[in-house]
């Protein structure tokens, strides 16, 4: 592949600042850096001409004119002064990022016994022999630039681990907050590891408290260790000048289960890379997003789920709402190993359009090598529906109530899938008033909070 310019002034970047970058990471943090780097000179920040990233060209979005987080400090006490988290009656752990770095002395609540969340770089290091067995062995840096370019620069972002058989019953509720006077580009990192046994809900809520201009690249790895539970939420809510590519990387055990959500509420560009392999019997999972768009934002949602043995299950489901010129995307690649029998596994991908103008492209795509299987998927793309509209416009209901109420039916489907009810109220409210036309714009924590 032939870099570009860009592309090679964030190589030589990383090599001039690579000292500074390195100073606070543990050992095999550092160490995976090296072979990142000559990833990256392979990959590049991927474009269109990359087959995975066919409708989503990133590379003018990572040009240079922005500053590199990890040369700011992390903190921000007026900000975080003045900002209030509050879902309604939903007690949680709260911890915060700025700009990708881990503030101190902000939880909110202690956690149960050996259970441990806080800033990667700090318990990387204190944690070394779980590092050695699970950072970057899902997220392989030779498969895409931009795990690559995390690789390269990521010095903080969230640890999170749960031992065997521990059940965190509150929330653990990051908070990543991009922030700043001047345009910047963020690479995060996140780990979360839940044991045998374990069970966490982990929610992450992405917010913009300034209008500068961001570039955010983070990387999750998740991994569910054998008849262990996570439940993982991602509430996207980010302004127009916003750019946020977020790869999630989970890799299941037997009899585990994972239940993972994204929810896009605003934002100008997310593609969001969703992997799960289903590495044990018996492990099942229930993956689903909703995107509710306008304007001209754009969001890509692309995932791979990897079923590598038998006797396992997995239910995707993909919903999005587009208005004015904005552009949606969705990828759903289901693989069936050849010994993988007796998989079930279901994916769907409905998207409602409000305008002419309005685009989606929908790519579900099944990959089986074993006989022995249940699978299906499906796409649709449609407006609402005339018949509908009549029946509730004869019942007195205007046009425009109708039109909500239509389309929150539509939407109600993925909100279903929440499983703390506090939570689930609160997004159920925000996407109606993101359907009303009531978050037209994000300049404060309207998922979860407000700054006050």
């Amino acid at each position: 592949m032939n870099l570009s310019e860009h592309d090679i002034s964030l190589q030589n970047l990383f090599e001039k600042n690579r000292a500074f970058i390195e100073q606070n990471s543990a050992p095999v943090v550092n160490k995976a850096r090296v072979k990142a780097a000559e990833a990256f000179a392979q990959l590049g920040i991927p474009s269109n001409k990359v087959e995975a990233y066919r409708y989503t060209n990133l590379q003018p979005w990572f040009k240079a004119g922005f500053e590199q987080a990890y040369g700011l400090n992390g903190s921000s006490d007026d900000d975080l002064d003045a900002f209030a988290c509050n879902v309604h009656e939903m007690e949680s752990h709260i911890i915060f990022t700025v700009n990708g770095k881990f503030v101190e002395g902000r939880n909110a609540s202690a956690l149960p016994k050996g259970v441990i969340a806080g800033g990667f770089s700090e318990l990387s290091k204190k944690h070394p022999e779980l590092m050695a067995k699970y950072y970057n062995s899902l997220a392989k840096v030779e498969t895409d630039g931009l795990i690559a370019l995390n690789t390269m620069f990521a010095s903080d972002g969230i640890f999170v681990y749960v031992p065997k058989n521990t059940v965190v019953e509150k929330p653990i509720q990051v908070v990543n907050i991009l922030t700043g006077d001047v345009d910047l580009m963020v690479n995060q990192r996140n780990i979360f590891i839940v044991e045998d046994g374990a069970q966490a809900r982990i929610l992450l809520c992405d917010h913009t408290l300034s209008m500068s201009r961001f570039v955010v690249n983070t990387v999750t790895e998740g991994y569910i260790g054998e008849s262990a539970m996570l439940d993982f939420y991602n509430l996207q809510n980010q302004h127009n000048g916003t750019v946020q590519v977020g790869g999630y990387y989970f890799d299941q055990e037997a009899n585990s289960q994972l239940n993972a959500n994204y929810f896009t509420l605003h934002t100008g560009i997310t593609r969001n890379n969703i992997f799960s392999r289903l590495g044990g019997k018996y492990a099942e999972n229930h993956i689903s997003g909703l995107y509710v768009i306008d304007k001209n934002q754009h969001v890509d949602n692309f995932s791979f789920i990897d079923h590598a043995v038998p006797d396992c299950e997995s239910h995707e489901l993909f919903k999005g709402v587009m208005d004015d010129v904005s552009t949606g995307v969705f990828t759903g690649r289901i693989l069936v190993a050849p010994d993988a029998q007796r998989t079930n596994a279901y994916q769907s991908n409905n998207n409602l359009l409000l305008t002419d103008s309005a685009k989606v492209n929908s790519r579900p795509q099944l990959e089986i090598y074993a006989d022995d299987v249940k699978c299906s998927h499906g796409a649709t793309v449609g407006q609402l529906d005339e018949n509908a509209m009549f029946y509730l416009r004869a019942r007195g209901i205007s046009k425009d109530e109708a039109n909500i109420l239509l389309m929150y039916a539509f939407a109600y489907e993925v909100i279903e899938k929440i499983n703390v009810p506090s939570l689930k109220e609160q997004i159920r409210q925000l996407v109606e008033k993101r359907l009303r036309g009531e978050l037209d714009k994000c300049d404060s924590c309207v998922v979860c909070g407000q700054k006050q």
